[in-house]
């Protein structure tokens, strides 16, 4: 029996803009062999944080670009986070985010998500009783591994929140522009700047390969974690990053966006349909309107998710306790974009049979 992996959020093959990298890379080769063969500033490609700047109406300075946005983070943290130190994080969430903040050896604090939102209220009991955050990570667009959107009111009160206590929000936006229903919602940086560390990569909407992720950080931090990175690894790649700015400016971004959200779109039908088929009554889901992933918790009357019969009934699952500082042994984090609707469909009839 074939494995239907709901396991990595990854994108598929077939989503790969190869003819268009492969022309980039070839131009930036023969235009720019000399610069983006050789080491570079530790804060990035130049061109490429001129581009990710001017989109957010900042400064180059304040935009460093690494291998990947949790390579920034950790950086971030490494600079800026001592031991016992808090930081705020939703709940659940990405769990190689909880990985470096427990790195950190930082108090950890999560809000738990219902219906995708946190308890404002709770949120504003835990400034009272206890020293404000350093930082309050969120993932408040499609979020991973929920699928949820943080609403407008929720981002607008966590800003007041942010200036009334001094900490500020790491906002990680990666799948923001894979919306395939619905109407954006303005950006917790867009909104407030000031109290807002912005990160995202091109992981998702170009390649993982091209390990090319960024954060938009405040002045006077900006810095500190370019020498700290400059001190580490010298510099990130430039071809990478190189070759991502060309795939900008050439216009294939915004034409492969729209790619994507016609790939995706359909899957995420599926599999909601499937959902709604095979398992009613049985548990709860979300009903994202873009990203990658659905989030499914098994009702409380059955059996909790077990991972080795899961791999008996043809099905890998992540193990949901990782997207939790505790608990978590009943979530099911459903990623959709790699898997095709047949796949989709056939997975969601064995984790009906598997809870039962």
């Amino acid at each position: 029996m074939d494995i239907i992996a709901f396991t990595r959020g990854v994108p598929p093959a077939e989503s790969f803009p190869k003819e268009a990298i492969f022309e980039c890379a070839r131009r930036v080769l023969r235009d720019n062999s000399a610069q983006v063969l050789q080491y570079g500033n530790g804060a990035g490609f130049g061109p490429l944080r001129e581009v990710i700047a001017s989109d957010n109406h900042v400064d180059p300075g304040r935009v460093v670009v690494g291998q990947g946005s949790l390579q920034v983070l950790d950086t971030l943290g490494r600079v800026t986070l001592a031991k016992g130190d808090t930081v705020f994080i939703e709940q659940p969430t990405y769990d190689r985010t909880i990985t470096l903040f427990q790195r950190a050896k930082v108090n950890l604090v999560g809000f738990a998500l219902t219906d995708g939102q946190m308890d404002l209220g709770e949120i504003e009991r835990a400034l009272k009783a206890d020293p404000a955050p350093r930082y309050f990570y969120v993932i408040p667009d499609f979020q991973n591994p929920s699928g949820a959107v943080m609403a407008l009111p929720v981002r607008e009160r966590l800003i007041e929140l942010a200036h009334q206590h001094g900490f500020l929000i790491i906002e990680d936006c990666p799948y923001r522009h894979l919306r395939y229903f619905g109407e954006h919602i303005p950006a917790i940086f867009e909104l407030a700047p000031d109290v807002t560390i912005r990160m995202s990569s091109f992981s998702k909407m170009v390649s993982p390969g091209i390990r090319t992720g960024y954060m938009i950080l405040p002045a006077d931090l900006a810095p500190s974690i370019s020498k700290f990175a400059a001190d580490t690894y010298i510099s990130p790649s430039m071809f990478d990053q190189a070759v991502v700015v060309d795939f900008i400016n050439q216009g294939y971004l915004k034409e492969h966006t729209a790619y994507l959200v016609d790939l995706f779109r359909p899957r995420l039908i599926t599999l909601l349909d499937a959902l709604d088929e095979h398992l009613d009554s049985k548990g709860a889901w979300t009903r994202p309107q873009g990203g990658y992933f659905v989030s499914f918790s098994v009702d409380q009357n059955l059996t909790a998710v077990d991972l080795a019969a899961a791999r008996e009934v043809g099905l890998a699952l992540s193990d949901g306790r990782g997207f939790f500082i505790r608990g978590g042994e009943r979530f099911i984090r459903l990623p959709f974009c790699a898997l095709d609707e047949s796949q989709i469909e056939e997975g969601i009839r064995r984790l009906a049979r598997l809870i039962g």
